[in-house]
Formats: structure tokens, sequence, C-alpha cells
């Protein structure tokens, strides 16, 4: 099972969450490419740290939305948001060749990735971008989305991808963060959640009702409070039900 947080949401002098010691923990890093969050040097820095650490190394692709942290539907021409995520991955594919590794996957952050798991055309222009640049690049996110479909009818291996730490509905999308049980602060719950998706292969909702998420990856988020110790206990919880923590690329 793989275990991935996204990493490098900092920019210029403000910094968020502990990097460095969240890839002591990580199998795979979702970094930022620099329009929700990031910049050139932080790039730099975290593809120089997962590289030399064995750490896999994902473009965090988002909308051009710093301000709002990539965290506000953008309604993009198709073709415009097709060259930004492509833009992004070329970015952070030049980081990670300096420091001796590749863009081994693609994730979509925030808002465009819960657009692309039920938008037709915001999906499709995420798959032709990764398929662009590399057909046989994985595209990480929620297994039976859209974005899921699109992308293994186009021929690319699709990773799919569960919430330790956030809230699930009946139909397998997310809770919204604006609404209440969006994400779970108890660690205890999260570590069980995890553990259940990659055992069972079910999350349950708020509401009890048990719904089908087939994983290959986990993800805890780097901008949760306490994030680095929280990944720990969810990695400890992974070998102790007997999975492998390991990256999936």
């Amino acid at each position: 099972m793989d275990l991935n947080a996204d990493l490098g949401e900092g920019f210029g002098r403000w910094t968020l969450g502990d990097d460095e010691a969240l890839l002591d923990v990580v199998t795979s890093a979702n970094v930022a490419c620099g329009f929700h969050a990031g910049d050139p040097a932080t790039m730099h820095r975290i593809c120089r740290a997962a590289v030399a650490r064995d750490v896999a190394v994902g473009a965090q692709v988002g909308y051009r939305d710093l301000a709002g942290f990539g965290r506000r539907r953008i309604d993009y021409d198709l073709d415009e948001l097709r060259d930004d995520v492509l833009y992004q991955i070329g970015a952070l594919e030049g980081f990670c060749r300096v420091a001796g590794g590749r863009v081994d996957y693609v994730k979509p952050h925030g808002a465009l990735y819960n657009t692309a798991a039920v938008d037709e055309g915001q999906a499709s222009a995420v798959v032709a971008a990764v398929r662009a640049y590399d057909s046989g690049m994985p595209v990480l996110c929620q297994p039976g989305s859209v974005l899921a479909r699109l992308a293994s009818a186009a021929g690319l291996p699709v990773v799919g991808e569960g919430f330790a730490d956030r809230g699930y509905r009946a139909d397998g999308t997310l809770v919204p963060r604006s609404a209440s049980g969006a994400v779970i602060h108890d660690p205890e719950a999260v570590v069980a959640r995890a553990v259940r998706m990659a055992v069972e292969g079910v999350v349950e909702t708020p509401d009890g009702v048990v719904v089908s998420c087939e994983v290959e990856s986990i993800c805890v988020h780097g901008d949760t409070p306490g994030a680095v110790e929280l990944a720990g206990r969810v990695r400890t919880g992974l070998v102790a039900a007997g999975r492998v923590v390991a990256p999936f690329a």
C-alpha cells in the first residue's frame, strides 16, 4: 500500500507543514507545481529531498488560484486547462531531472480533483495533458470517478486513492470542505479508516453507509495539524495490518 501526502505547499517566505519530516514517512509526494501553491525554490527543494529518500514524486496539478489555494472551482476553457496542467507537469519534471529523478505520476489538487471526479470536460482536459506528456504516466485519483474512467479509456494507468482524513458521501465522493464532517480529526479514527480501506476496500460515511473504496494509495494531508505524527501512525497501522508500505510507482 502506498502512503502519499501533499507537499511543497508553501511559497516565498510562507511555509505550510513540515515537508522534510513527512518525506521520512510517506512513500509518494504530491508536489505543488506553483499554480495553487509552491514556487520554483520549494519545488526544487522537495524534489531533491524526495529523490534522496527514494520517495516517488507526483505532479500535484491545480487551478491557477494561489489566493484560494486551488480549492475554488474555476470554469476553465478546456484547452487552457489542458495546457495549464501540461505546464505544471513540465515545470516539476525540470526540478526532478536536476535532482536525478522524474515525475512518476499526476494527481489533481483540491477543486480540480473534485471537479474532474464528476465533470467529463475537466477530466478530459487533465487526461489530454497527461497523455500528451507521457502516455504511460499513472493518474492518481478516486476509484470509480469520471477521471478514473476517462484516464483508463485513454490507456493511462489509473491508481485508486483513498483519504484517511476526509469524510465520504454515499456516492463515493468527498464531503465538501464547507460541510460538517469534511475532515476527520480523531487520529485513532483516521488510522482505523486507513486500515479498513487497505484491508477491506471500503470506507464508512458519517451516516454509517459502507461505500466501496478499492485503493492502492492512501493520502494524509500535509496541511493537517499534527500531519507528521498522524502519517506515522497511519503507516504503523498499515504495517500492523500486514500491508507492505511502498510506492505504487
